[in-house]
């Protein structure tokens, strides 16, 4: 029997009784304390499902000492998030996996510099049992801000704030962005290409940092043509503008290694409006291997890396942190960080 949907809810006695136990053991099964033998266990939740028993969270968390709740922290905007494909796979991948545990996601945005007060003030005041965070800048306040209030914490990307390399080794998922970099680049000089330039994400993000470096090294020199650098903010009006002062700057370019896919689709419409043909007159390679990767005209040869699959990591390692025991053997990850694989995906575009 289950209870009608407008009538009293069932109780913690309730289940007890129908049990045949005590209101204590409920609440230990119900909790996931242990003690509990397993032909009992198997009593208590026959008789929840059996009464559609709802634990209450507020008195729930005052037993666990947990709320069930995550935050999920994007220092970008609103727009920017909502704008770039990279943030829809990465918490889809989030999303999945705490929902998978039952816990639930709580996004924050950073939009201006006075939601950095706002943010830390509801971390540290234990509204959530963790937190992760992506999209952070070298001036970021966010992981003092962790720190501070004690929160454990797993970053998107490599440490790169002021204070990150102090302390405890932060726990953090990326991917190889320095030797996605190269591959990209030793394509296009395989290609035949001499004249390659780059267009960066923000400088003072690492997944930027790494990327340029990448160039770099594929090129064989520390200080490539400044001509042949223009960084675009991971954005797609970004790309466009980079594509033109690049062109301006260095007319005789003949490929262009592009930090991001979408950065990537500006800098094709630049192309294509200044009457250069890809990839006859100037190859392009991107990054990601996202949604604009094949919507791009000619198809984008890019880098991939699974953005899906470092959201799921991130949360498996939060979980892990959080509670050991309730993340399954098979999903299980060493509390270290994580460095994912990056692979050049050859399509029309270079």
């Amino acid at each position: 029997m289950v209870s009608e949907p407008n009538g009293p809810r069932p109780t913690l006695e309730a289940v007890a009784a129908r049990a045949g136990v005590s209101r204590a053991t409920v609440s230990r099964v119900v909790n996931g304390g242990a003690g509990v033998r397993a032909a009992v266990q198997e009593r208590v939740r026959q008789a929840v499902a059996e009464l559609g028993y709802v634990p209450n969270s507020a008195a729930r968390s005052l037993v666990t000492r947990r709320t069930g709740a995550v935050a999920v922290v994007i220092a970008e905007p609103e727009t920017r998030v909502f704008s770039d494909p990279f943030f829809g796979r990465q918490l889809r991948g989030i999303s999945r996996e705490l929902a998978a545990a039952d816990t639930q996601l709580l996004l924050m945005f950073v939009e201006h510099r006075a939601d950095y007060d706002r943010i830390g003030r509801y971390l540290s005041a234990g509204h959530v049992d963790g937190a992760l965070m992506f999209s952070l800048h070298r001036d970021d306040p966010l992981p003092a801000m962790a720190e501070r209030a004690g929160l454990p914490t797993v970053y998107g990307g490599r440490p790169g704030w002021a204070g990150g390399g102090q302390g405890p080794r932060p726990l953090y998922v990326d991917t190889d962005n320095r030797g996605g970099a190269r591959q990209a680049v030793r394509h296009l000089l395989g290609r035949g290409r001499r004249r390659i330039a780059v267009i960066t994400g923000p400088l003072d993000q690492t997944s930027a940092v790494d990327r340029l470096d990448g160039y770099r090294d594929a090129l064989g020199t520390a200080e490539p043509d400044p001509r042949l650098i223009a960084e675009g903010g991971f954005t797609a009006a970004g790309g466009e503008r980079a594509m033109a002062e690049l062109l301006d700057a260095a007319p005789d370019l003949d490929a262009v290694f592009v930090c991001s896919d979408l950065m990537a689709n500006g800098a094709l419409r630049t192309l294509r409006a200044r009457g250069r043909r890809v990839p006859e007159e100037v190859a392009v390679v991107g990054y990601d291997d996202l949604e604009p990767a094949a919507w791009a005209d000619p198809p984008l040869t890019t880098v991939r890396q699974d953005v899906e699959e470092m959201g799921r990591l991130m949360a498996r390692l939060l979980l892990r942190l959080l509670e050991p025991g309730k993340v399954a053997e098979a999903d299980a990850v060493e509390l270290a960080p994580v460095i994912t694989e990056a692979r050049l995906v050859v399509r029309e575009s270079g």
